[in-house]
């Protein structure tokens, strides 16, 4: 990694708009400057001083960092909260007719509710579960489309101090089954189907699939929402609809007072293994950072309407739709549908019609729309726009460019931001009032955030060469741990290679001589398809159990829209295939993966080969296979294979 160069070489500087700076929360480089002197010259006294000015406490905290066993850092430790009650309570003096959330379902159908309304329903629901006996330390698993009911569901287990675990809704039985068990939950919370794209998507029979694969049996209620009408098969006294489990249910519901590092959820993610990780975030450490990034990346306003297009079966979701909006006052749009139904005006359509004025999306949907033409998003009113944001991967700048000029009218600062499931929040991200931008550059870490490019050893590398990116100090809404595996949690982000003390991204990064980041992919066997994150080992894992395959690796190449494209290398039990033969069973082993995994993790490109490129102790050569993936030659020594001619055999592989 010391030795890497970036090749990426990008000089338009686009300074903010002096009208912005003016308003801006974050006013000049000098004001974002001023906090990060504040940072520097006393840590634990500027988190304190944010900590009391931003969160409400039911017990305040007399101990701001307890790092007396790292890297289980602890913050605000003896202090009590809730967090259901820091984004909906809080507001019902000042701002209760206020709407919350604007929700526009797949078939373009919208339902507002407010501040009160949000408020009492998830008090009915908080309530509902309090009389099913779950509770404080209880898990639960939310298994729900877009919707209102999702953030309800979310927000209701906050109140009662039951930590919720969220699956995606893409996700199958196998992946769902695997997180029921791996997390302990007592109960389920699902919907019967989902709309994606004028399509009914079931998911009750899901659910139903994976109790049927067994190990679910701590798990004595299932709460079932109903959003298409299908059919669905119940269980009862295990199966009880969502409507029937708050009816008479009071619409005021005391919350649970927890202590601020309890568990507020645990959200599986990928690794480099086959067994996802369950990545356990706190409750006044994550809501301080998810307040702190809607003020200064997201510049909130009381005036805007703030729109992040993910899923909230991840981490952006979960931040940016269920809880920094909310903990901040502000009127949300979440929306149930694709950007492409019935056409691929969805999105501008949307920020036209609500008057969106921050939109916060993922690379991946911006060159899926840049296919589309330029001239779709001009046939909007596109003018309620200040500040347009991209998470997910690294932003090309090309993409940047068109974003910033065909959506944001050459008038809207982008915040490009870099940040992790495991990070919890913004930590690289430009402040659109204070910092000029560079298209493809994340630019410089908040106020607070202590971050570096090192070489293997943990030096600083000099500017404007690669290393790999790491946090010098813990922050408060970094993860706590690997849920019921800590061990994986120090091995995996406190390496000893950095003696423990640098917590490890797992991203490759360059800065440049200002000192902006720069992204550079991933160092590890991790690939980010359409801004999720998927563990190779998982996939590998999946394909290897199907009956016809021996031995699988898989690899990414690059990928105009999704950032990365999914290839697979596989060795079947019987002779390679070839022609209609090797087509027929690729279609199969995507096919099997999607039900394994989810769609998003079947392969694009799968090649037969009868053997793959392994070093006389077994080890694949990835690095070789990735070579091969983009079409490059292969310059590197390859002496150290066993079966060196297995390249040309792969090279050539049917695809």
């Amino acid at each position: 990694m010391s030795t890497i160069e970036s090749v990426l070489q990008e000089s338009r500087l686009f300074p903010p708009p002096e009208g912005f700076v003016r308003t801006a929360n974050v006013s000049g480089m000098a004001a974002y400057q001023a906090l990060c002197d504040e940072a520097s010259r006393d840590y634990e006294g500027f988190w304190a001083r944010l900590a009391h000015e931003h969160l409400l406490w039911h017990e305040p905290f007399q101990q701001t960092l307890d790092e007396s066993n790292p890297p289980f850092f602890k913050w605000f430790a003896d202090g009590r909260l809730n967090v259901s009650y820091n984004c909906l309570d809080r507001h019902l003096e000042s701002q209760p007719d206020k709407v919350a959330i604007i929700f526009e379902a797949d078939d373009g159908s919208v339902t507002r509710i407010t501040y009160r309304q949000l408020y009492q329903r998830v008090c009915q629901f908080a309530n509902g579960l309090r009389k099913l006996g779950i509770g404080k330390g209880d898990r639960v698993i939310i298994y729900l489309p877009m919707s209102i009911e999702a953030v309800v569901a979310m927000q209701g287990c906050a109140r009662i101090g039951a930590t919720h675990s969220v699956v995606f809704g893409g996700f199958s039985a196998k992946s769902l089954q695997e997180r029921i068990i791996d997390v302990g939950a007592v109960a389920v919370i699902t919907a019967d189907g989902q709309m994606r794209g004028g399509r009914e998507i079931p998911l009750k029979p899901a659910v139903d699939e994976a109790f049927a694969m067994g190990g679910c049996d701590a798990v004595k209620n299932v709460i079932v929402y109903r959003r298409t009408g299908g059919n669905v098969h119940f269980h009862p006294p295990r199966d009880k609809w969502w409507h029937d489990v708050i009816r008479d249910q009071p619409q005021v519901c005391e919350p649970e007072w927890v202590d601020a590092e309890h568990p507020l959820f645990v959200l599986y993610t990928s690794g480099s293994t086959g067994k996802p990780k369950g990545v356990q975030h706190s409750s006044a450490g994550y809501l301080l950072q998810a307040i702190l990034s809607m003020k200064w990346a997201f510049d909130y306003k009381p005036t805007d309407v703030f729109w992040c297009t993910a899923d909230v079966g991840w981490v952006t979701g979960h931040t940016y739709i269920t809880y920094g909006p909310l903990a901040v006052g502000a009127t949300e749009v979440m929306f149930e549908g694709v950007p492409t139904w019935p056409d691929a005006g969805r999105f501008w359509k949307m920020i036209q019609d609500h008057a969106v004025s921050v939109f916060y999306t993922a690379p991946t949907a911006i060159r899926s729309l840049i296919k589309a033409g330029p001239e779709l998003p001009r046939k909007y009113d596109l003018s309620s726009l200040r500040l347009l944001g991209s998470v997910g991967e690294p932003i090309n700048p090309e993409a940047w460019m068109w974003y910033h000029t065909t959506v944001g009218g050459g008038r809207c600062p982008i915040v490009d931001t870099w940040w992790q499931t495991e990070t919890g929040a913004h930590m690289i991200t430009p402040l659109p009032g204070a910092m000029s931008l560079k298209p493809g550059s994340c630019t410089l870490p908040l106020p607070g955030v202590m971050a570096d490019v090192v070489d293997e050893t943990g030096h600083s590398v000099e500017k404007g060469k690669g290393g790999i990116l790491v946090i010098k100090r813990p922050w408060p809404a970094m993860i706590r741990t690997i849920w019921g595996d800590p061990e994986r949690f120090r091995k995996s982000y406190y390496p000893e290679d950095f003696k423990g003390k640098y917590y490890l991204a797992g991203d490759g990064a360059n800065r440049d001589q200002d000192g902006y980041f720069w992204i550079m992919g991933r160092i590890d066997d991790v690939l980010n398809v359409s801004g999720h994150r998927l563990g190779t080992m998982e996939i590998e894992s999946a394909l290897v159990a199907n009956p016809l395959v021996a031995e699988a690796a898989v690899v990414g190449k690059p990928h105009d829209v999704k950032g990365e494209a999914v290839v697979a290398f596989v060795v079947l039990k019987g002779p390679r295939p070839e022609g209609a033969a090797a087509q027929e069973i690729a279609a199969k082993l995507r096919d099997w993966v999607g039900q394994e995994i989810g769609p998003i993790a079947k392969p694009d490109e799968i090649r037969f080969g009868e053997n793959l490129p392994k070093t006389r102790s077994g080890k694949i050569m990835r690095r070789l296979l990735r070579a091969l993936a983009k079409g490059e030659e292969i310059t590197q020594d390859v002496s150290t294979l066993e079966n060196p001619a297995i390249l040309e055999q792969l090279k050539a592989a049917v695809r």
